[in-house]
């Protein structure tokens, strides 16, 4: 008997221009390059004889279906995300691509986000997706709004302090 399990939300399908360069270029590295050097020791471990208790056969099988499953991935999102082009009209007001920084009301620290899709964010460097509670919440605010984001502390008041948009 299996267990059901609601489907995962679908993330929101648009991209930078650079994040989309970047999954094209791991699409290709994976494809051209990984996976041939990955097969080819594949051979060479099975050819060694009993694949039961040959630790290399069976860690480059692991190896191989690990990247067959992100080519798989990588193959289907591709083609179905939209790459943001340019800057908007009002630069004033934060969009999708939006460099923001922003106080909390409370204890006024400070810090920097850029908003962009769920295929390329990144913790350390202030990149939050464009689905998270944050950046839903910051969405359409212009210079010394304020808003209340829920995050996993708990619900906090912020003000937005400057918004930029990087060139391409």
């Amino acid at each position: 008997m299996t267990r059901w399990r609601p489907p995962a939300p679908r993330s929101t399908a648009i991209i930078t221009r650079g994040g989309f360069e970047k999954l094209k270029a791991e699409l290709d590295h994976l494809w051209h390059t990984l996976r041939p050097e990955v097969v080819k020791a594949l051979a060479a471990a099975a050819a060694e004889g009993d694949r039961s208790e040959n630790a290399e056969y069976t860690y480059r099988k692991k190896q191989l279906g690990e990247i067959d499953r992100r080519v798989r991935y990588l193959s289907k999102r591709i083609p179905s995300l939209k790459v943001a082009e340019g800057a908007p009209v009002d630069q004033q007001t934060v969009f999708f691509g939006a460099v923001i920084e922003l106080e909390n009301v409370e204890s006024g620290e400070t810090a920097r986000y850029r908003i962009v899709g769920p295929d390329e964010t990144d913790a350390k460097r202030g990149w939050i997706s464009v689905d998270s509670p944050m950046a839903r919440a910051v969405l359409k605010k212009k210079v010394d709004d304020e808003f209340e984001a829920e995050l996993p502390g708990g619900r906090t008041r912020f003000a937005v302090i400057a918004v930029e948009y990087l060139a391409a």
